[in-house]
């Protein structure tokens, strides 16, 4: 008996459905986690089928992974280097944005510096890039900080969501915020910046792509692919910005920020690739120094930063863009306040 074509060719489809590979993909709702999104849409090309699902916060995909339910992650290293510290199996694999933070302060409240921060409330997210960049510059600033009154800066730990309506309504003087957030307070004119936190050891935070020991392990050929099917969806998006912007504002976020917030968000904090040993390790030894994460055993960037598969899929995809540059060695510093 001879099949129909059109029950030959469904018949087809649902085989190649079948023999997709599967990634669950944890992810956040920002501007420049956009290419990582956007994987999803290329992945048929690479033989993948990739699950995305939502997260708050970079720190909520660890128990996630630890569970066994998601493969890869794209987050703050911060929240990542956290979780390996708290043995969560996890390699960095690349880099996909670099900045993405501002401290923003009430409009009202004329702070022009931030020394003028003493005496006042600042809001950031816990377990995020944002939250590391904010204790740095307090402490460069020779400002002490804590989440109890008693120090010159009190900080309130709110999600990413809470932060731009905390400080509309003034229930904060100044916050350190991601990318569109931040950008969407100073366009709507109740926010000013203060700064870009990049003048620390870290430099521009770049956010990390992780997968789990077990895909790079025992699923190599699977993360060949996933690495592959990155590098071509961060190339498309860096190529052609009016396709990334369409695809953030209308895919992502349903048309709630506007064209002005996304180029805002996007001009600080570009597509990229690449991540560094070093950049790892500085950002993991200002997280032990100012508390951040709570590591009892902070993780040495040498054994979890694996960039081979990063590097192979860029040269079967001819990518040559330099690599990311390491941030400068920090200068002796002064022994800080504990905050």
């Amino acid at each position: 008996m001879r099949m129909k074509p059109l029950a030959f060719l469904i018949a087809l489809s649902s085989l190649s459905l079948l023999a997709q590979d599967t990634v669950r993909l944890g992810n956040l709702k920002f501007a420049h986690y956009g290419a990582v999104s956007y994987m999803k849409e290329i992945a048929p090309k690479y033989n993948l089928r990739i699950d995305e699902r939502m997260f708050a916060k970079g720190i909520d995909i660890n128990p996630a992974i630890v569970a066994g339910e998601i493969d890869a992650s794209a987050a703050a290293l911060d929240a990542a280097i956290a979780g390996r510290a708290a043995g969560v199996p996890i390699y960095v694999v690349a880099g996909f944005a670099r900045g993405g933070a501002r401290i923003v302060v009430n409009a009202s409240t004329g702070i022009r510096s931030l020394k003028e921060l003493k005496g006042r409330k600042v809001g950031v997210a816990r377990g995020g890039a944002q939250e590391v960049l904010l204790l740095a510059e307090l402490a460069k600033a020779g400002l002490t900080w804590s989440d109890k009154p008693g120090k010159d800066v009190l900080v309130l730990y709110m999600p990413f969501a809470d932060l731009n309506q905390a400080l509309m309504a003034k229930n904060i003087d100044a916050m350190c915020q991601s990318e569109p957030y931040s950008s969407q307070a100073i366009n709507r004119k109740f926010g000013v910046e203060l700064l870009k936190p990049y003048d620390t050891p870290i430099g521009e935070p770049i956010r990390a792509l992780v997968i789990t020991e077990k895909l790079y392990k025992t699923r190599r050929d699977v993360a060949q692919r996933f690495l592959l099917c990155f590098v071509e969806a961060t190339k498309k998006f860096i190529d052609d910005p009016k396709l990334a912007e369409k695809y953030v504002r209308e895919n992502m976020f349903k048309n709630q920020i506007s064209a002005e917030d996304y180029q805002d968000a996007i001009g600080n904090s570009p597509f990229s690739y690449d991540i560094t040993v070093e950049h790892v390790q500085i950002t993991t030894d200002l997280m032990a120094k100012y508390g951040v994460g709570k590591m009892a055993a902070p993780p040495k960037a040498t054994d979890w930063v694996k960039l081979d598969l990063l590097a192979d899929a860029k040269k079967q995809l001819k990518i040559d863009q330099p690599k990311a540059a390491a941030p400068k060695k920090a200068a002796p510093v002064k022994k800080v306040k504990k905050g």
